[in-house]
């Protein structure tokens, strides 16, 4: 006798229904791509943090690196990868180069994954 496999139907049971309903609500196939794209991002921890201290305000590319203890062309390498994405914009003033989130949904996606990470 084969043994079943945790966490799998034991049989194959559809119910159409229920997937028609959800298919209809799924985003489309681009965006799926692009948040995929945001996550893998993301997935970098250096850019994790850049992300994050940001979300607290605007910081320039000196500061970023102070904070987080790496060079300033690595930060700026990390920032352009963001920038790239809508993540962060920046603004110049002189010889400075200024960064913050995008828009607030960058604050609200980080805020919401550290309230899951913290609740184990």
């Amino acid at each position: 006798m084969a043994k079943s496999k945790e966490g799998m139907c034991e049989i194959l049971c559809v119910n159409t229904k229920a997937v028609k309903e959800i298919s209809a609500r799924m985003a489309s196939e681009d965006a799926i791509s692009v948040m995929a794209e945001t996550f893998a991002l993301l997935g970098d921890p250096t850019r994790l943090r850049v992300v994050q201290a940001l979300s607290h305000g605007e910081l320039c590319v000196c500061d970023l690196a102070a904070m987080l203890g790496v060079g300033r062309t690595a930060v700026s390498n990390h920032l352009r990868l963001l920038r790239g994405m809508r993540l962060v914009s920046y603004r110049r003033e002189g010889k400075l180069a200024y960064y913050s989130l995008a828009d607030e949904h960058i604050a609200t996606l980080l805020n919401k994954c550290l309230e899951h990470v913290e609740e184990r």
